[in-house]
């Protein structure tokens, strides 16, 4: 059995300032965010990995080398543009609530009816493109280490579609599960690197945070 720990970035400015990334924009992680990488260590200590790979956007491999660092294991660390987040066009470097005055319908459809998504108004990435991208990825890691344990560092959209669908959640529910937090894990179990079952979602028990911000989850 192969066990996948997704895991969210660390928050940066911009996921403070409540603008969107997306797959260009990037910004650094905070302050704090290294200090929470090192709680998500510490939840991990007693995980032996067999690999970690992370999107190649700053924020995430930051996120990693941090991580590897606090978790003081030989693993390997391979960057995968695969794991890349959305391609949110025009919507990118853009605060939320701009985004909600110029394209409503779009937000919405984003955030809550991903089957209604129509990406090419903003000239953005689909749904099914980041699906196909993260899942062929995965599945690949999966097939590489069928009895170990491995480590995906990514984004919050990104990886939220794509665990919805590799545990079969069809598209127009993809987001009923609400959205991921920043330097968050999530974790995935196959027996055949093609049927995957949630063992835990969106776990940040381990960050031991009183009040819940809305700017740490998308």
């Amino acid at each position: 059995m192969t066990k996948v720990y997704l895991i969210r970035h660390g928050k940066t400015q911009w996921n403070l300032e409540s603008r969107y990334q997306g797959a260009n924009g990037d910004s650094p992680l905070l302050k704090n965010s290294y200090r929470e990488i090192e709680l998500l260590a510490g939840s991990l200590q007693k995980v032996p990995f067999a690999h970690a790979y992370t999107s190649p956007l700053k924020r995430a491999q930051k996120t990693a080398q941090a991580l590897l660092i606090h978790l003081n294991q030989d693993i390997p660390l391979t960057i995968d543009s695969r794991l890349k987040e959305f391609n949110l066009g025009e919507m990118e470097g853009m605060h939320f609530e701009d985004v909600a005055a110029k394209w409503p319908e779009v937000l919405k459809n984003f955030r809550h009816h991903p089957d209604k998504y129509d990406e090419s108004l903003v000239k953005g990435e689909s749904f099914a493109a980041v699906i196909t991208r993260f899942r062929a990825a995965i599945e690949e890691y999966c097939r590489r280490y069928p009895d170990g344990n491995i480590l995906i560092i990514s984004h919050g959209a990104a990886l939220n579609a794509a665990i919805n669908a590799l545990i079969g959640t069809p598209l127009a529910h993809l987001k009923d599960r609400g959205g991921l937090s920043n330097t968050s894990t999530t974790i995935l179990t196959t027996e055949d690197a093609s049927h995957f079952r949630l063992e835990k979602w969106n776990d940040t028990s381990y960050l031991h945070k009183n009040k819940v911000d809305p700017t740490d989850t998308i």
